[in-house]
């Protein structure tokens, strides 16, 4: 067996998400992620031997993206989301969001422009990715040792969102946080299971509304914001 190669681990468990994606749990084969991957027979099973195996990887790999995707949105600050929603609020609020600012008062219309651009873009340009997870959560049913690393995998990606709302001091509780991943889940499949031609931007802006009214009760259109066009 060759020395393990971590950019040739990563193309395969890419490969695996992609058939995920397009066949099912079904299609995923060792022979057919070397085909995707474009490397020798054997190659595969070399890296994962057990199907099971594959799978794990994938998921990981959905994981591994995931996290350095947070992890970009912290050194950037979130910047890019702040335009949209400074023209959710009033006055200083408006100036605070400009700026960054994440207070009991920003911090709704943030989380919304936040949530949407993440939902579009997860729907869109990484559908394939999470309709893998999709795949990867149904089978992990059949499969404990899938159920286990999908677990350690939901439990990393908690941890890292908790830190990145602690890096940009949000007002958000541990508990709302929970809960905002846990609706994101449950709008995320929901988007990757319609066809894309039925995604805009306004229906994901909705589900995001839906999502920050649900984790943060009441406080979207408190004194000092204004309610959105779709809210």
């Amino acid at each position: 067996m060759p020395p393990n190669n971590e950019q040739r681990r990563r193309a395969l468990a890419d490969a695996a998400i992609a058939l995920l994606a397009s066949d099912g749990v079904r299609g995923l084969t060792h022979r057919a992620v070397e085909k995707i991957a474009d490397v020798p027979g054997g190659t595969a099973s070399n890296y994962f031997p057990t199907r099971e195996a594959l799978l794990v990887a994938a998921a990981d790999r959905v994981a591994e993206l995931h996290v350095s995707e947070m992890e970009s949105a912290s050194r950037s600050g979130l910047g890019a989301t702040r335009d949209t929603a400074v023209g959710t609020l009033d006055g200083a609020a408006a100036v605070a969001a400009a700026n960054g600012v994440w207070n009991e008062t920003t911090t709704p219309a943030l989380l919304v422009d936040l949530l949407t651009d993440s939902l579009l873009g997860a729907a869109t340009d990484r559908r394939d990715r999470y309709l893998a997870i999709c795949e990867l959560r149904l089978e992990a049913g059949r499969r404990p040792a899938l159920a286990a690393a999908l677990s350690s995998v939901s439990a990393s990606m908690e941890r890292q969102t908790q830190a990145l709302h602690a890096e940009l001091a949000t007002p958000v509780s541990a508990s709302a946080i929970r809960t905002l991943i846990a609706l994101y889940t449950g709008a995320l499949f929901t988007l990757v299971t319609t066809p894309p031609d039925e995604i805009d931007t306004a229906t994901v802006r909705g589900l995001a509304e839906a999502i920050v009214d649900g984790a943060l009760p009441g406080r979207r259109n408190a004194p000092g914001t204004s309610a959105s066009p779709t809210g």
